[in-house]
């Protein structure tokens, strides 16, 4: 009798068939709230790694520029010339600067830093090459072969320029000045509705005249005399030394 109840409650153990399609049925409500939850999320998401990837670049490419508009050197563009080679405009910067980068020497750099096109979009760009003296009356957009071209921003952002000598009124240009800038405002805007990025800045320029010491025309460096060909250097002239006693 017992064996008979043992046997009739096995037969019964387990799920029927329409409970295993409740829960098949159930899964795929929860499954696919899952799927509109996230459909509706992933967007916001993506825009959000989006934005902040971009706000980091905008800002490393920022730093860049403004470091290397701070380190612009007084250099002419040859031994005739007694201007700084430096030609400022609302979109666009060349100048001169130590070089700086992997496996580059001692030397100077003629940086630019403009507008123009990649893949058929406005871009700013950032360009570089070994700085070499070119003859008088020569053409700067002529002379100057740029190089080792960098992307540093894309629409719709936009970098511009102006500048500003010791009396600290900005202006659109900089060209053919006796000195260098004291100073260089980079704004950066959204092209499509004219806003101006809280990354804009302004930098000085650390450098606004020649350095004394120089080289002489067969290139060795010069000694810092005053003008009658004596050692300037004043106060560093030892002592004699004394004289000693009679024992």
């Amino acid at each position: 009798m017992k064996a008979r109840r043992a046997d009739a409650y096995r037969g019964d153990a387990g799920f029927s068939m329409v409970e295993a399609l409740v829960a098949l049925a159930l899964t795929g409500l929860v499954l696919s709230a899952l799927a509109t939850l996230t459909a509706q999320w992933m967007p916001n998401w993506n825009h959000g790694v989006d934005r902040i990837q971009q706000s980091e670049l905008i800002s490393t490419s920022m730093h860049r520029i403004a470091a290397d508009l701070a380190a612009a050197e007084f250099v002419s563009a040859n031994s005739t010339s007694k201007k700084p080679l430096f030609e400022g405009s609302a979109f666009s910067v060349t100048f001169v600067r130590r070089a700086l980068g992997p496996n580059v020497g001692v030397g100077l750099d003629v940086v630019r830093i403009n507008e123009g096109t990649d893949a058929g979009r406005l871009v700013t760009l950032r360009s570089r090459a070994p700085f070499a003296p070119f003859p008088p009356g020569a053409s700067l957009s002529e002379q100057i072969r740029v190089a080792d071209t960098v992307v540093m921003m894309r629409l719709p952002l936009r970098l511009s320029f102006a500048y500003a000598g010791p009396d600290r009124i900005f202006r659109d240009n900089w060209h053919d000045m006796d000195a260098l800038p004291t100073a260089v405002m980079l704004t950066v805007r959204d092209a499509a509705s004219e806003r101006v990025l809280s990354v804009s800045t302004v930098t000085p320029v650390h450098v606004d005249a020649p350095a004394r010491g120089g080289k002489s025309s067969n290139g060795s460096p010069q000694d810092d005399k005053d003008d009658t060909g004596k050692d300037g250097n004043k106060g560093n002239t030892p002592a004699p030394a004394p004289k000693q006693g009679a024992s």
